[in-house]
């Protein structure tokens, strides 16, 4: 073989290998793409500490204990939104890389405002990264992660999504306390439950006490003595005390809640007694009605018909309910009567 020709198959050799090798990493990302682009992390049943906090100076630590979860060491977390989160942390993937045109402006804007989130598993920090805002087609989530050996944060932002998911992640990462608070007001199955008395403040002669003496023996009471009842409605009244939430939780510090403390006077107050010899209290308060509302309605409304103040969790805690969700429970002893 002359020698130029051999020159020739030598380079074509190495021509294809390059080929070859270009095919396979084609769209590949490097090793520091690759550990700067991992927010994922799988194993959510081994986390037992998540801290999130904005550039506005919220946060919030939500750590796993024997039966729950805590929000700030003080209340209940929320199960809806934190297993949301927890979803968020377990599928979270690279869309795709910002480009290096984009690239300054958004770790610029990410600098003025986005939110950190630490996971911890078993005691020790296993991701730490920055959730930033969405793409303009809100299809996509700006992150940046962190390099917990370093504890910098990677220089390339990128865009995350959840696969089967469209929308973006900004909202799943919540820092405000009080959005994480737990709302549930009354959890109790009916063999859990021993004595329910609803106190009708405002017609006191139509409040009513029940009592479970077992699943099949039941008896009803007004201010006047026993009443017979319709067992099947009966049953059914029982079975509303099962994950009863307020939509909103009020803050301490709310205006309102410091009038409601000083003036106001419930209109109702329900009193459960579990069979555990525990006892949960709920008052009601009336909400006033707005011009808005009227108008809507077209009726002059003293009070908001769609809402209530609740005081709740024996004293503890105040909410704003619907009367969709407290409106079957607050009846009168008549609901019960049988049909003539």
């Amino acid at each position: 073989m002359k020698k130029t020709s051999l020159i020739t198959l030598t380079i074509l050799v190495l021509l294809s290998a390059l080929a070859v090798y270009i095919y396979k990493t084609k769209g590949s990302t490097t090793t520091l793409d690759k550990e700067a682009s991992d927010f994922k992390f799988k194993d959510t049943a081994s986390i037992d500490k998540i801290f999130i906090a904005d550039k506005e100076g919220h946060s919030v630590t939500l750590e796993r204990k024997k039966t729950n979860w805590l929000l700030n060491n003080k209340y209940v977390v929320r199960p809806d939104i934190l297993e949301g989160l927890l979803q968020t942390i377990a599928t979270v993937e690279v869309k795709s890389p910002v480009s290096k045109n984009g690239r300054d402006a958004i770790i610029q804007i990410m600098a003025a405002k986005s939110t950190k989130i630490e996971i911890y598993s078993k005691g020790k920090k296993v991701k730490q990264y920055f959730v930033g805002h969405n793409t303009i087609d809100h299809t996509g989530t700006y992150m940046i992660l962190t390099n917990l050996d370093t504890d910098e944060n990677y220089s390339e932002p990128f865009v995350t999504f959840i696969p089967g998911f469209e929308g973006f992640l900004t909202t799943r990462y919540i820092a405000t306390e009080n959005d994480w608070r737990d709302r549930t007001m009354i959890n109790l199955r009916p063999p859990q439950i021993k004595k329910i008395h609803l106190e009708l403040l405002e017609v006191p002669d139509s409040s009513f006490v029940i009592d479970l003496f077992s699943m099949q023996r039941f008896g009803i009471k007004s201010p006047k003595g026993a009443i017979p009842f319709d067992e099947a409605k009966l049953k059914q009244f029982i079975a509303y005390f099962q994950n009863v939430n307020c939509e909103y939780v009020l803050e301490e510090k709310d205006h309102i809640v410091d009038s409601l403390k000083k003036s106001a006077l419930p209109f109702a107050k329900l009193t459960i007694y579990d069979r555990n010899e525990n006892i949960n209290v709920c008052e009601f308060f009336h909400k006033a009605s707005s011009k808005a509302q009227n108008e809507q309605y077209g009726i002059d409304y003293k009070y908001d018909p769609d809402r209530l103040y609740v005081n709740y969790n024996n004293g503890k805690d105040w909410g704003i309910a619907q009367f969709y969700v407290f409106g079957k429970i607050l009846q009168t002893y008549d609901y019960f009567l049988p049909l003539k």
